[in-house]
């Protein structure tokens, strides 16, 4: 969801940092890049362990950060180009849809809330009620199995490489559609398709991960 229905890494960056340096620490774009797609506890424990704090514990950092977001998110956040196409194309095609991510509900519900696209989707899950996030493949697990939908007949839509790394462990196909710290990354090579945008998702697209 983050990064690929809406362009909320920037605004997850932007937050972390402006959180993070009012502690005295400052992120740099790698650390941002190795923690994109990951949960919000897994990414503030990645920050603990690279720059210990004192004063605050890691959950309320989090909370503080999470609030930010979702509250920047309805003041500026906005579909990514081709969103509402790819859904009603898929829905056309009488596919099951989820979302399956790191997200907690309360950030998923929010932002799918302000966008209006709740409506396009069959099952909503969150890797917060899994044992580990992404890059484990347990969120699209489960969320296949909430769908009851065969692993090996889903095609998952990812934009970061933990999210990537989680869909093809999963035994899924997968789109990319790479947040901006990624693209052109060699990485994307486990991808099936790669595209600048989902505005480029189309019937040949459709074929092709068949």
């Amino acid at each position: 969801m983050d990064g690929l229905l809406i362009d909320s890494e920037p605004i997850w960056r932007e937050v972390q940092r402006d959180v993070f340096e009012k502690m005295g620490i400052l992120l740099s774009d790698e650390e941002m890049r190795e923690t994109t797609g990951l949960r919000g506890n897994e990414t503030i424990e990645f920050f603990y362990h690279r720059h210990p704090w004192t004063g605050r514990s890691c959950k309320e950092v989090e909370n503080e950060i999470v609030e930010k977001v979702i509250e920047t998110v309805r003041e500026k956040g906005v579909p990514h180009d081709g969103v509402k196409d790819v859904l009603e194309f898929v829905k056309a095609k009488g596919v099951k849809v989820a979302v399956a991510s790191s997200s907690s509900m309360h950030i998923i519900k929010s932002i799918l809330g302000h966008l209006d696209l709740e409506k396009y989707f069959d099952a909503l899950y969150s890797a917060e009620f899994e044992e580990f996030g992404k890059p484990h493949p347990a969120v699209y697990l489960t969320s296949a199995k909430m769908l009851n939908i065969p692993v090996g007949n889903c095609l998952a839509f990812e934009d970061s490489f933990n999210g990537l790394l989680a869909a093809k462990a999963a035994r899924m196909k997968c789109v990319c559609v790479p947040d901006e710290l990624l693209r052109g990354s060699a990485k994307l090579g486990i991808a099936d398709v790669v595209l600048p945008t989902l505005a480029g998702f189309d019937e040949r697209v459709w074929e092709k991960v068949q």
